[in-house]
């Protein structure tokens, strides 16, 4: 049995609150734009279901840093808004102003001092831009919201930060797009004093590419490195003409909203923290969500992998459950071959858990998986093709 101080994990399923902080740092004389976009964007996402309150602030010591803080109900409410396409819309006008931003997200975990309601946590923001920083107005669509769940306890990282990228390329280029894939040289592995590059998996199912990523240190950074490195941008080049959707990497807007749309973020990670020195097997399994259940069915696969990773006898050494609107994908490292209990690799053992899956899965057209040879069925044509699975050097 692992303890929970020996566990690793991460979570946006903790159902607390969520604070998340954007740094910007503007471009010279873009002040007044900024101010006149913020306005607008604030207007937008203070309708979005979930959103409590935002602040704009300005740096006293260098007045083109600008800070917005934002809190939701939930995690899955925040990553549901920025994951659509209403958002990539609505943040396009702020890269004509913006020279760089940086996103965090925090759960919320302990809160001091007095809570006097979001009406006094704020000031209205002014109809017209001010000469210095505003302040958003908070939700007034009921009771106080910010009296939510805090998160129960600290959870224990392991200094990764886990990422990953989709998109599909045109059916019939599949061969070809596995081949370019699996052929690229590795990037320079060290970023930066604190970045580095520890793992890059591919993975295909069909005509889905998913690249997961992990990261010891900034993740941006890593990603901006890995974009700049010319093995990497040959291959980038090499697989345009396959991509469904087009993309120009000379121009960065259309570069921005292509990665963007791509970014598949992890939702859930779980590991039992004992497998150092242990020969793990790597699987990625790739769920198809009906509409509007991506979370729903994220949420079922990720309460499965907590209980897993805490049985001595389960194969299931780490999970990561990646989601994005109704894409869902659980990366899986497994002692011994994944076959061994099917059900369990599927993340349907116990209980209806079957019936569940089949109740979300959008391919399910076969019906519930009973049956061991059915599940071992549903699990083989679940499984994505491993491309490459390549590992740093670990530090010297």
């Amino acid at each position: 049995m692992t303890t929970l101080s020996e566990r690793i994990s991460q979570s946006a399923f903790d159902d607390s609150r969520l604070r998340v902080v954007l740094l910007l740092d503007l471009y010279d004389g873009a002040q007044n734009q900024f101010l006149e976009v913020y306005e607008d964007l604030h207007k937008q996402v203070s309708s979005v279901p979930g959103h409590i309150r935002d602040e704009l602030c300005q740096s006293i010591e260098n007045p083109s840093q600008w800070l917005i803080t934002s809190e939701w109900e939930s995690a899955p409410r925040f990553l549901a808004w920025v994951n659509s396409e209403e958002h990539v819309a609505s943040v396009q006008p702020l890269h004509g102003c913006v020279r760089d931003t940086r996103s965090l997200r925090f759960s919320v975990l302990r809160e001091t001092g007095r809570d006097h309601g979001p009406g006094a946590a704020a000031a209205a923001f002014p109809s017209g831009p001010p000469a210095g920083s505003a302040f958003a107005p908070a939700s007034a669509d009921g009771p106080d919201r910010s009296r939510g769940r805090l998160q129960v306890a600290p959870r224990r990282g392991d200094g990764v930060v886990r990422h990953a990228l989709t998109f599909t390329v045109k059916p019939g280029s599949e061969a070809v797009v596995a081949e370019l894939l699996s052929g690229y040289a590795s990037p320079q592995a060290q970023v930066d004093e604190h970045t580095r590059l520890r793992r890059t998996s591919l993975f295909m199912h069909g005509n889905r590419v998913v690249r997961a990523v992990e990261v010891e240190g900034d993740l941006l950074a890593a990603l901006r490195h890995v974009a700049l490195q010319p093995e990497v941008r040959a291959l980038e080049e090499a697989i345009n003409p396959y991509l469904e959707q087009d993309r120009d990497l000379s121009d960065p807007g259309s570069a921005r909203t292509f990665f963007t749309r791509a970014a598949l973020p992890a939702v859930h990670h779980v590991a039992a923290g004992s497998g150092e020195g242990t020969e793990l097997e790597r699987h990625a399994l790739f769920y198809p969500a009906k509409k509007g259940c991506g979370t729903e069915l994220a949420r079922l696969l990720a309460a499965q992998d907590e209980a897993a990773v805490d049985d001595a006898s389960s194969p299931i050494e780490a999970s990561t459950v990646f989601q994005r609107d109704d894409v869902v994908v659980r990366l899986l490292d497994l002692r011994g071959p994944h076959d061994a209990r099917p059900a369990l690799t599927l993340g349907v053992e116990g209980g209806h858990k079957a019936a569940v899956l089949a109740r979300l899965l959008d391919s399910a057209k076969d019906g519930v998986p009973t049956t061991h040879q059915e599940i071992s069925r549903f699990l083989e044509r679940s499984e994505m093709r491993l491309i490459t699975d390549r590992r740093s050097p670990a530090r010297a």
